[in-house]
């Protein structure tokens, strides 16, 4: 009886807790806290995960075979429990890498900060998407706009047509998907001259962007690499065009050749 009172408090403090946060859906959440659950204990059977639930065993058992299923928990054959599986490495390596490009970055960003007088953003290719990892402001952009977090498109940035320049064709066109958007007159929004563009980055091994996202805005780029050549990240320097005039563009993309190459080293790349 005890067990039963107890399994319905349980339950009790999750709806009130899910009911604090409207936009919960249960199931994820009830997904999400087994595996805390587990990564907190170690290894943990299915009556004691029911049980810190606060529901029946037989909804517990469905949640952990789909994240068995999934490779996100595995069981110890010999004692029946659970613990957690290689596919969280797998999760977990993705923002690792992340966090290494922004680790090796940073210190090479503000300098080129510095040196640039412009904001210098690292961006990685996430969803269809550029997603902006880290941000250093020059002096001459102190209240620059803060991109961190934000996804941009690709088509329409410099750094977005470097993430595509690590891309087969088909692959562009996969990203891409269908119609392109236009947001000011000079956006790029026809494939054929976009892949153009982006075959320029591949033998330049630069971007230039000049009021595709936003009027009055330029941005240049160049590709981080990982060790196997592969592009993981772009870097660039953005500022308003009436002061990145083209003088200082050409300055500034030659020091971010050299800091990308520099960024690659520290991700264990080496130019043949």
């Amino acid at each position: 009886m005890s067990n039963s009172n107890e399994a319905e408090s349980g339950l009790d403090r999750q709806h009130a807790e899910v009911a604090k946060h409207p936009g919960t859906v249960q199931s994820v959440d009830r997904a999400v806290t087994v595996l805390e659950i587990i990564a907190r204990t170690g290894l943990v059977g299915v009556t004691d995960i029911a049980a810190e639930l606060g529901v029946h065993k037989s909804t517990a058992s469905r949640i952990v075979t789909t994240l068995e299923s999934r490779g996100l928990v595995e069981q110890d054959q010999r004692r029946g429990k659970y613990r957690l599986g290689l596919g969280i490495l797998r999760l977990a390596g993705a923002t690792t890498a992340r966090l290494d490009i922004v680790q090796e970055a940073r210190p090479i960003t503000k300098l080129l900060a510095e040196a640039t007088g412009e904001t210098i953003n690292i961006a990685v290719l996430s969803d269809g998407a550029a997603l902006y990892l880290d941000q250093a402001a020059g002096p001459a952009s102190v209240q620059s706009h803060n991109w961190v977090g934000q996804r941009i498109p690709l088509h329409a940035t410099s750094n977005g047509k470097v993430l595509l320049s690590g891309l087969s064709e088909s692959g562009i066109r996969s990203v891409l998907g269908g119609k392109l958007k236009t947001y000011t007159p000079q956006t790029v929004t026809s494939i054929p001259r976009l892949l153009a563009q982006i075959a320029e980055v591949v033998r330049t091994g630069s971007s230039l962007v000049v009021d595709e996202l936003e009027v009055g805005l330029t941005a240049v780029s160049a590709p981080v690499r990982n060790a196997h050549g592969d592009v993981i990240a772009s870097i660039s320097a953005s500022g308003p065009s009436f002061r990145f005039t083209a003088e200082k563009v050409e300055s500034a993309r030659d020091q971010l050749i050299r800091a990308a190459a520099d960024i690659s080293a520290r991700l264990g790349w080496r130019e043949h």
